[in-house]
């Protein structure tokens, strides 16, 4: 019996595999139409594959989108933080190419200040609610800074010294509004003109000039130095330009308003001028020269 149904089996596999034979033999023959199940099962498939492939395509075609956009935000991140190093570089560079060329105007200007030693300093602060007037620098008493002293940049003067400390000093500049703030001064023409710098036009931004002769032809852009007497301030350091020029109150001088040839608004590197050995040594000669020819 066991015989029986091995035979049996194995009959019905080689009918099986003679029709699976024939099957795809008939189905790999050229033929113009396929039957009924062949077309059912392909349009079958089709369909199934039809359905499966548009999600598929769309998910993964959004999946694409989504790296794509992920590439571009880290790109554009990357770009935005290369852009504000340039700014940041660009703004280094040109703060250093000011502070050189800063410097380097002061150097031409300790050449021209052959009487006296500048002693270099920085701005290290100065006071919103007095802004026009006072400003702190690096330098004090123990740098051989004194009250008094004369503070230029390299463009024109600024100011004098009016307290120290050991490591510092506070400036006073020509702009502060204080009635004793004086300098003497010399409108630079064919025939000079001795006045006075007193007070400052906030709102101008300009100096004034006073006591200039009422009938003195002055005008406009022309210079105005010190004169070097009082032994605080240089000779000829530059003040400023004229801008306008206009009678006093009682028509008897004339006033004439002084545009700073440095900028009181941005003062960064300056210069406390102090008197060399050599003037003072020089001055006091002179000093006892005159008293010994008065005496005889």
């Amino acid at each position: 019996m066991p015989q029986f149904f091995f035979n049996k089996r194995l009959i019905m596999l080689l009918v099986s595999i003679i029709v699976l034979v024939a099957l795809i033999g008939f189905s790999l023959r050229e033929r113009e139409e396929l039957t009924w199940p062949e077309q059912f099962v392909k349009d079958s498939t089709s369909w199934v594959q039809s359905v499966v492939s548009r999600p598929a395509n769309y998910i993964a075609g959004l999946i694409e989108n989504l790296q794509d956009l992920q590439n571009t935000y880290q790109e554009n991140k990357d770009l935005k933080k290369r852009v504000d190093d340039m700014a940041r570089l660009e703004a280094k560079v040109y703060s250093l190419e000011k502070e050189n060329e800063e410097l380097q105007e002061i150097l031409d200007k300790k050449e021209s200040l052959a009487d006296y030693e500048p002693i270099q300093a920085i701005r290290i602060a100065r006071s919103p609610e007095r802004w026009n007037e006072l400003i702190i620098i690096n330098k004090g008493a123990s740098n051989g800074v004194e009250k008094n002293m004369a503070v230029i940049t390299a463009k024109g003067l600024i100011g004098k010294v009016k307290s120290t400390t050991p490591f510092s000093a506070t400036v006073q500049l020509i702009s502060s509004i204080d009635p004793t703030n004086r300098i003497s001064a010399i409108l630079q023409a064919e025939k000079p003109l001795y006045g006075t710098i007193e007070g400052y036009d906030k709102k101008k931004e300009l100096l004034l000039l006073k006591g200039l002769p009422y009938d003195a032809e002055i005008e406009k852009g022309q210079n105005v130095v010190t004169t070097g007497m009082g032994g605080i301030f240089p000779k000829d350091l530059p003040i400023g330009k004229v801008v306008k020029v206009v009678p006093d109150q009682f028509g008897l001088n004339q006033t004439a308003y002084i545009k700073p040839e440095a900028n009181l608004y941005d003062l960064e590197h300056v210069m406390v001028v102090k008197k060399s050995m050599v003037s003072v040594d020089l001055e006091e000669s002179l000093e006892d020269s005159e008293g010994e020819e008065e005496g005889n």
